[in-house]
């Protein structure tokens, strides 16, 4: 802890400059940069420089509308994604931070068509900028694959290290009560329901695919399925710890729900 308030004290926020009270502090952004310069990710002679990093962050604020995918999920991302790759000496950091950094920047796009998928679209977005800053073929290419693969539902599975790192990362946030209220957050802007019932007053309990789209169904057919998926056994492990509390609320949120009064109620003119 006394390092981090050293490093608070003598090194200049890059990316923290707001004059904003002490409430409005963001301890995950300054947690991230601590971790960037303790791990030398951010350095003088590498690509990533200060000023690159506030251009990439600024290019990916001005797309993030969406509450379940906002910048603070941007950030959680980014931080699990270095966290996962201090185990792996041979990452290219300057990858990994622009794939983090950029991979939700389809989503708008998503949301105006939903017949567009959001990390086919980012990847084509991240190609294009990351060419405009200058960045070679090569890498701009690995960054498009990495934020192309990151999605769960798809049968492109991430090849490199990074894109398997950014997958993790980007999976753990759905994870555990963050998931379960990241979930709900999608689906209410989406103008699903939490549940649906049938004529009967019935559940749907969403594990059947032509079942009406809601929360449950997006429990059992991701949030439950997840949790096997990862690539890292440092996400794995992080993953696991977690898994409790979304079963929990699962279960309990179906005896909550109980449409056994309900039904009495609706059918009290009969």
């Amino acid at each position: 802890m006394m390092k981090l308030i050293n490093f608070f004290i003598n090194e200049k926020m890059f990316f923290l400059e707001s004059q904003d009270p002490v409430k409005d502090f963001d301890f995950l952004r300054i947690t991230i940069q601590y971790e960037m310069h303790r791990t030398n990710i951010l350095q003088e002679e590498a690509r990533m420089d200060q000023k690159t990093y506030r251009t990439i962050e600024e290019y990916m604020l001005s797309f993030m509308k969406d509450a379940a995918h906002d910048p603070m999920h941007i950030y959680r991302v980014l931080y699990q994604a270095l966290q996962i790759a201090k185990g792996y000496p041979e990452v290219n950091q300057d990858i990994l931070i622009a794939s983090c950094l950029l991979h939700d920047i389809g989503r708008m796009k998503q949301f105006q068509n939903p017949q567009l998928c959001h990390a086919e679209e980012g990847g084509k977005m991240a190609y294009e900028f990351m060419r405009s800053l200058g960045w070679n073929e090569k890498d701009c290419k690995h960054i498009q694959e990495c934020i192309t693969t990151h999605r769960f539902r798809t049968d492109r599975q991430p090849e490199s290290i990074e894109a398997k790192i950014l997958f993790d990362a980007d999976k753990l946030d759905v994870t555990g009560a963050l998931g379960i209220s990241r979930t709900l957050l999608y689906k209410g802007r989406a103008g699903e329901p939490l549940y649906a019932v049938d004529a009967e007053n019935r559940i749907y309990e969403g594990k059947d695919r032509n079942e009406p789209e809601s929360f449950l169904k997006e429990y059992h057919f991701k949030l439950s399925r997840l949790y096997e998926t990862f690539y890292t056994p440092e996400a794995f492990e992080t993953a696991r710890r977690r898994k409790e509390i979304a079963v929990m609320f699962y279960h309990e949120l179906i005896d909550e729900i109980s449409t056994d009064d309900m039904d009495q109620l609706l059918n009290l003119e009969n």
